[in-house]
């Protein structure tokens, strides 16, 4: 139900088109072995994720739905463990990550391409956080989207329930860039590669200082800013950068 092609730009597609790409318990097993991969694939320089077929991902899986409120407590939690560490595998993925919205995304669809650091969204697509509509709660969904877009958009998007389309989605901050239709997955391949192109260790000595700032104070967050760049100092990266500048030609960091 996951399809990967590797290299510098590591590829994952959700591969459930006629379903619409839901998350089943398999594509999210798949999800999560793709993310082992890619950490550990020392080419891959950043990942983009996408969906095959029209849709990025119709969030629930309906065989799931179907018989979800006849499961035990002990099935349903687990159920939800499973989706929270994908949630957070993917929010806090050392590499650089882009989502390319090729379709429509909602419910636990539209919370996967927020996980992702950066958002590219085919103009036509929709978005939205549609649980309440049928009496679940977008709550492991939610964790990542007010720290993206803060407390009153998000209220707005959980409480109705509502799709937006893709320049409200960027007005709102949920996206990064709207592409024309059918140019998602391009747009989101290049803004990887632009990404890429940057030191690996600053890149994700950078994705951790902003998963750390939003929880600390102003005085720790400047202490913990302090020590990295202290550290990064040391790192071949920057020597390598900085040689590169004064011979004036393009870093080959490693």
């Amino acid at each position: 139900m996951v399809q990967v092609e590797r290299g510098r730009i590591y590829r994952v597609f959700l591969n459930d088109p006629e379903r619409r790409n839901p998350l089943s318990p398999g594509m999210v097993e798949g999800l999560l072995q793709a993310l082992e991969e890619a950490e550990g694939d020392p080419e891959a320089r950043a990942l983009v994720l996408t969906g095959r077929g029209t849709a990025f991902s119709a969030g629930a899986d309906l065989a799931f739905l179907e018989r979800v409120t006849e499961m035990g407590a002990e099935e349903n939690y687990r159920h939800s463990l499973s989706l929270m560490r994908l949630f957070h595998r993917l929010y806090t993925f050392p590499k650089p990550t882009v989502a390319a919205v090729n379709g429509p995304a909602v419910a636990g669809g539209a919370g996967l391409a927020m996980a992702c650091d950066l958002v590219v969204m085919d103009q036509e697509a929709k978005l939205g956080y549609t649980e309440v509509r049928i009496g679940f709660v977008a709550a492991l969904v939610s964790v990542i989207l007010v720290r993206a877009v803060g407390e009153k958009v998000a209220k707005d998007l959980l409480l109705t329930g509502r799709l937006v389309g893709a320049e409200e989605a960027k007005a709102l901050g949920l996206v990064n860039r709207v592409a024309a239709p059918g140019r998602a997955l391009e747009e989101a391949l290049a803004l990887a590669e632009e990404v890429a192109k940057n030191a690996p260790t600053s890149l994700r000595l950078s994705k951790e200082l902003l998963l750390a700032l939003p929880g600390m104070g102003l005085e720790d967050g400047f202490r913990l800013a302090a020590l990295a760049n202290a550290w990064v100092r040391e790192t071949g990266d920057l020597r390598e950068g900085i040689r590169a500048f004064f011979e004036k030609r393009p870093p080959r960091f490693g």
